[in-house]
């Protein structure tokens, strides 16, 4: 019964409470920023460099057993058990990457401006 009461201790902890709460919020922010890459961003970077649909940007490294290519989308390819380089999933990824790494840089300067509005007041 003692590692009861530890673990209740432990868990009631501001840290690991506010820890769930940060985990839980940036897994929601995380969706967000994934949603406006590719739903707001990614379509008109397509659009300027040749109407590229980067969710089908693919290269065919192996043609697939069930049918051979060339694939139309990368889910065809997908189906066929083709080998793929998902370069449009990879740009996708990279600029979510950017762009998130960016917000919390904006979040730390305004917090880290806060601090230093409060040990000079």
């Amino acid at each position: 019964m003692e590692i009861l009461k530890e673990f209740k201790s432990f868990a009631a902890k501001g840290n690991v409470l506010d820890l769930a709460i940060g985990l839980i919020i940036g897994a929601e922010f995380g969706k967000i920023i994934n949603s406006m890459v590719q739903d707001i961003i990614i379509p008109p970077i397509g659009l300027l460099i040749g109407n590229i649909d980067f969710k089908n940007l693919f290269i065919t490294l192996k043609q697939g057993a069930l049918q051979t290519g060339p694939y139309v989308t990368l889910a065809d390819a997908q189906k066929a058990g083709a080998i793929t380089l998902n370069i449009g999933s990879f740009l996708t990824s990279s600029i979510s990457f950017i762009v998130i790494a960016f917000a919390v840089f904006l979040i730390i300067k305004a917090v880290n401006k806060l601090k230093a509005e409060e040990k000079s007041a």
